[in-house]
């Protein structure tokens, strides 16, 4: 279905191009696409352009780059480009004077159940907390972060194994198609938006949070229960990855699998037999470790690690 209503689209990472290309897919008119600028990256320190950038340059659309998002000549482009709406995924901190620019405002696709779980790493902590299921909700900007009206949510369930990176890859290809939804439902008029302070107070007795995610998050605390350390694990999986030391360097752990028992050994120590495992001991179990990077060498599975590991 074609439409005649401007679309600006913001977004830099590789979750906001399954976005972009259901909405180019859909026939909808992207005037422009604003993306993060190019940057020096790498060994040999060589420009790369953004997931987002790469994809609108294949598909040949007008592509902005602005440092600073209240840049005066980047203002005067947007409005020049007159769009009616603004879609942003997975993009940076915005300006009211740029989100409130388009007549029907700005809408965005976040990786939770709105309420619940607002903040920069929703997929993640939706995992560390041990959920079973989350979702994608669109919504309207405003100017507290991810406040806004929701138009349209789906949930989606959480597998008992299942990483925050394949969850991402998922949720990703959902939230494409449910944000194609709400951008119909927006040009046809036939969408009841969702005041989020209004489902706070009609169903929910706590709010989670999804704050950034720091170094001190990421670090095993080996006195936890199995559960609580298998679920760090999975959210921070694979990037940026929970880690704890090993003969006295960094052990970045993707996947492990738990064993409830009562472990033989000092909570925090582990056990190996040099050849096909590698276990933690937990407060009431072990962590069986599977696919890990010790600090200078390739991430690999824990065969290949402890043929080669001298243990000191």
């Amino acid at each position: 279905m074609t439409t005649n209503k401007r679309i600006i689209f913001l977004g830099t990472p590789e979750f906001a191009v399954a976005s972009l290309d259901a909405l180019v897919k859909a026939d909808r008119n992207i005037v422009a696409v604003v993306t993060a600028p190019d940057k020096l990256a790498g060994r040999g320190m060589h420009l790369q352009q953004s997931a987002v950038k790469k994809y609108a340059v294949e598909k040949g659309l007008n592509i902005l780059q602005p440092e600073k998002l209240k840049d005066p000549i980047f203002l005067d482009e947007l409005r020049a480009l007159k769009a009616d709406l603004q879609i942003v995924v997975a993009f940076r901190m915005m300006p009211e004077i740029v989100w409130n620019m388009p007549p029907m405002g700005t809408i965005n696709l976040h990786g939770s159940l709105l309420p619940q779980y607002r903040g920069a790493a929703p997929i993640n902590w939706a995992i560390i907390n041990g959920e079973k299921e989350t979702g994608v909700t669109t919504f309207k900007l405003k100017h507290e972060i991810d406040t806004g009206n929701i138009l349209l949510s789906e949930k989606i369930p959480i597998g008992e194994d299942e990483t925050a990176g394949e969850l991402h890859d998922r949720m990703k290809e959902i939230g494409a198609q449910l944000l194609v939804k709400a951008v119909q439902g927006l040009a046809e008029g036939t969408l009841n938006e969702i005041d989020q302070s209004s489902v706070v107070s009609r169903q929910l007795s706590e709010l989670k949070h999804a704050p950034k995610i720091f170094t001190e998050t990421c670090k095993i605390d080996w006195s936890k229960p199995v559960d609580e350390v298998y679920n760090l694990i999975r959210g921070l999986s694979p990037y940026p990855s929970a880690f704890t030391y090993l003969d006295k360097k960094i052990l970045k752990i993707y996947k492990a699998q738990k064993e409830k028992t009562t472990p033989s050994i000092a909570t925090g120590s582990f056990n190996t037999d040099k050849k096909t495992f590698l276990k933690f001991a937990t407060a009431d179990g072990y962590i069986n470790i599977k696919e890990l990077q010790l600090e200078g060498k390739k991430k690999m599975n824990v065969e290949d690690f402890l043929r080669g590991h001298r243990f000191s």
